[in-house]
């Protein structure tokens, strides 16, 4: 029995699900478990785009203040103070908030999709939830459809689009007396996760779902699995849609589409599955802070260079910013992400597209490989002290051929370690980068 059936009575947009996408000429179908949905292959579009922007904007960024800015309520709690925490949202003006800046801003980046924060576990969602009355940008705050104007800038600038969403929220009454049982009930799923999910999907149709929340209860809880057999087979973006791992108690690092694992996950070898590090630029919030120093900012530098690592080992990098509750994204991070899209400018290539090489580092850790096709990049990070440059890895042939990314049509000189493997190359004057990186394309090496 699919989603659709198993809910058809508590949402009537579920009702059409089978109206709206079924249809002939379907690929092959998912059950609703894990063994038959981990197999179903990623869309090819995700690990050519490597890059992406994660965007978290909120309630939580008018008061925009603590460790974790967007956990504020929740710190809360013990203080008795959640009366005011709603207070904010009438706040949460949004006045400057202009798609096509922020779009504009994505783009230069150089990243390939944006993830957008439709709802955290405050439960306020961005768009005109009917689950969520009162408590939407809609009917309160900016009174916008943030989500819809976001979604309608970013397609156009032809940037995949990314929804995150959290499974739970901190203090919806349905979702505390599913809690009180043990999760016995699922009355707060049936009635505001599932049709919520399914909303979002059938009216902004995003290319990636980023979910979040799930930790408190099983997949089972969450009913994850009859979710994604119906996004896999039947929903209008089952073709393109990219997920996650977060669907449920235990599942990270295990099931999904690709996987995030903890916050910040840095694997300490190649992974095995498709992978993403999710890392903010501010390195203490994901939600924008008042209080925020510049020391906590993460430069342009160590930017380039956990990118390079997590792209090395196969791995995405989603970057995070927090806007400020009034729409402006703060000019050190419009700045850094600049950036980033400048230094992509030049060394893309090393970047998009890749696969991780057969070996992935050398030279302690200053020089990163990636392939594509038959050509071979090597990253190094920090220009080297010890000239010649000598990478010991790469086997060469009569055709190797080597050229910097910045000067494409200008080979270098270059010279064997010895007939196993091995190359000296003769760098030029250092040009300007501004991550303080490099990338080598090896032609006609092994």
């Amino acid at each position: 029995m699919g989603l659709h059936v198993r809910f058809s009575c508590i949402f009537p947009l579920i009702c059409l699900i089978p109206l709206l996408t079924s249809g002939p000429g379907c690929s092959a179908r998912y059950t609703e478990d894990w063994t038959s949905l981990d197999a179903r292959p990623l869309p090819q579009w995700y690990d050519d785009a490597k890059i992406g922007i994660f965007v978290h904007w909120g309630v939580f960024s008018v008061p925009a203040y603590g460790k974790f800015s967007e956990w504020l309520w929740s710190w809360w709690k013990t203080a008795k103070r959640l009366d005011v925490y709603a207070d904010f949202a009438t706040q949460f003006h949004a006045e400057f908030f202009n798609p096509d800046d922020w779009a504009d801003i994505f783009k230069a980046s150089g990243a390939g999709y944006v993830v957008f924060t439709s709802k955290h576990h405050e439960g306020f969602t961005n768009w005109p939830s009917p689950g969520s009355w009162n408590w939407n940008s809609v009917d309160v705050g900016p009174h916008r459809d943030l989500v819809g104007e976001l979604a309608a800038a970013v397609k156009k600038r032809s940037l995949h689009w990314g929804l995150y969403h959290s499974l739970y929220e901190w203090y919806h009454p349905l979702f505390l007396a599913d809690q009180a049982s043990g999760f016995k009930t699922q009355d707060f799923v049936a009635q505001k996760t599932l049709p919520e999910l399914v909303h979002l999907v059938m009216e902004y149709q995003p290319d990636l779902i980023w979910s979040d929340g799930d930790w408190e209860a099983p997949d089972t809880y969450w009913n994850s699995t009859q979710f994604l057999a119906w996004l896999y087979n039947d929903s209008p973006v089952k073709d393109v849609v990219v997920t996650n791992d977060r669907w449920g108690k235990g599942c990270y690092c295990k099931h999904g589409g690709y996987y995030n694992c903890a916050d910040r996950y840095t694997p300490g070898k190649l992974p095995d599955h498709k992978w993403e590090k999710c890392q903010s630029v501010d390195k203490r919030s994901w939600g924008y802070r008042r209080n925020m120093k510049l020391s906590e900012v993460m430069d342009l530098p160590s930017i380039i260079k956990d990118m390079v690592y997590v792209v090395a080992l196969g791995g995405n990098y989603l970057l995070n910013i927090g806007p400020m509750s009034d729409g402006m994204i703060a000019p050190v991070f419009e700045e850094r992400l600049r950036g980033l899209g400048a230094w992509l400018g030049v060394n893309g290539e090393a970047i998009y597209a890749t696969k991780p090489w057969r070996v992935q580092t050398e030279n302690d850790t200053n020089v990163w490989y990636t392939a594509k096709n038959n050509t071979v990049y090597a990253t190094i990070i920090g220009w080297p002290t010890k000239q010649p440059l000598q990478l010991l890895t790469p086997k060469t042939s009569d055709a190797t051929k080597v050229t910097l990314l910045d000067y494409p049509d200008v080979p270098l000189k270059w010279a064997p370690v010895t007939k196993q493997a091995g190359l000296v190359i003769v760098l030029p004057a250092m040009p300007f980068s501004p991550g303080n990186a490099w990338a080598l394309k090896l032609e006609g090496v092994v």
